[in-house]
């Protein structure tokens, strides 16, 4: 079972908080009225399986709106996020397993036992500090709820992204010092794993499609543990190089009067239009010209 939280006496109540106390408290029975008797037939016949996708969808509209910086569609998108926890919480409920009362008294709970340097008597100077602590905590915790784990990586789940498991995989692996020393030795590896790819590619084989998404997917990890050296978010920089590419090639297919005429183009001729759709889209966030 979990480690006991501290006793705290809470804050007073902000109108803010208020509120938003109350505006929270009429969704959760709107979420209510929805699926009970007479409510919508749809709400009524969703299942955790069946909504489940959304919430990776709505995930991801959220990161969407952060990254163009849109807060109107960030309050609404993290309205469609908040449905997602009220939904999950509501069909648990009918079910006999836990309330959304439930989820939020754990989730005090947790916040107030993982920051002792601001309920208890710990200490945290800065946030590697803090981060420490958290660590700790999670580890007594876990040792508290569940038998020993057979490896360290056991409390890493499969069921995450796979960019965001291949982080994670290489943060627990250095923890014991099975890591490179600095970036550099990535770049490296980089270049190995490109060439084992190339060979797989230039085999003719009967598996030589297996072997070749095997060594794809060796690139792939060494390119997230990168990241991870340089201290950068992979998912993030996907995210916007997709973007980037998004804009490019719509101004591609401008460019070429539609999607017919670009389809029309020799590979010689959309390499043009490739690159000056780059210098148009790299002067146009920068204001000048770039030399990508």
């Amino acid at each position: 079972m979990a480690l006991p939280a501290p006793r705290i006496q809470p804050a007073a109540a902000t109108p803010d908080a208020s509120s938003g106390a109350a505006a929270i408290a009429e969704a959760i029975a709107i979420m209510a009225r929805l699926r009970g008797p007479g409510g919508c037939p749809w709400d009524r016949e969703q299942t955790f399986d069946t909504i489940k996708r959304y919430t990776l969808e709505e995930t991801y509209e959220v990161f969407d709106a952060i990254e163009r910086r849109s807060w109107p569609d960030l309050k609404d998108e993290l309205g469609d996020l908040l449905l997602q926890v009220l939904f999950y919480a509501q069909m648990a409920s009918e079910a006999g397993h836990f309330t959304i009362a439930d989820v939020a008294a754990n989730l005090n709970a947790k916040l107030i036992r993982r920051h002792p340097h601001v309920f208890g008597d710990a200490e945290a100077t800065d946030a590697n500090a803090v981060l420490r602590n958290w660590e700790q905590i999670k580890r007594e915790e876990k040792s508290a709820a569940e038998p020993a784990q057979a490896s360290m990586l056991d409390d890493v789940p499969r069921t995450m992204p796979a960019i965001m498991e291949a982080g994670k995989l290489g943060s627990r692996a250095a923890k014991v010092g099975f890591d490179w020393p600095d970036a550099e030795g990535l770049f490296d590896k980089l270049q190995e794993e490109i060439g084992e790819l190339r060979a797989e590619i230039e085999i003719s084989a009967q598996n030589k499609a297996h072997r070749m998404e095997e060594e794809l997917g060796d690139l792939l990890f060494t390119t997230v543990n990168l990241a991870r050296h340089l201290k950068l978010d992979p998912e993030s920089a996907l995210r916007k190089a997709n973007a980037k590419f998004r804009e490019r090639f719509t101004t591609m297919e401008t460019s070429a009067g539609g999607r017919d005429a670009l389809a029309a183009m020799s590979p010689a001729e959309l390499d043009q239009q490739w690159t000056a759709a780059k210098r148009r889209t790299a002067k146009h966030r920068t204001g000048g010209e770039s030399s990508q």
